[in-house]
């Protein structure tokens, strides 16, 4: 078993590996310069790397990217193992990073708070207590104090 040090720098050469072989040397159309790679992870025996990525589009790019990944794996996967210098090149799997639309569903709920707040803060512009101003009782500063005299 490799130790962590070992995996996390096979992991950050393979994302640079892959990421430069995407922007020069692959001429596949669908992998343009919309995809980018955000993360790879490798497991712990170094036989299986997993890389994440994300494409600038809609879902028909998403979609095309997702098929070019795969059909350019096995030139991925040779170019990684021509950098490593491994005694077993670690098989690649591609898998679209979801923090983007995690993100986008962060900020449309913190709008949605947003929008819950300013109407509050309207609704309150002009409002009253509905008791006095201030609830808190105070020493008797009006009631007669008691000095003994009679």
């Amino acid at each position: 078993m490799a130790d962590n040090a070992r995996a996390k720098r096979l992991a950050d050469l393979i994302r640079e590996v892959v990421a430069q072989k995407l922007q020069r040397g692959i001429k596949d159309p669908r992998l343009g310069s919309h995809v980018t790679i955000t993360d790879t992870r490798v497991t712990g025996d170094l036989r299986e790397a997993t890389v994440f990525y994300t494409v600038y589009g809609d879902d028909e790019e998403r979609a095309a990217a997702a098929a070019g990944l795969e059909s350019a794996k096995g030139i991925l996967r040779s170019e990684v193992g021509r950098a490593a210098g491994v005694k077993f090149t670690p098989t690649l799997a591609f898998v679209m990073d979801a923090l983007p639309d995690n993100a986008r569903t962060i900020e449309d709920l913190l709008d949605k708070a947003r929008q819950s707040d300013e109407k509050v803060r309207e609704a309150s512009a002009g409002a009253k207590y509905a008791g006095d101003a201030d609830p808190y009782r105070k020493p008797d500063e009006d009631d007669e104090t008691d000095d003994g005299a009679e």
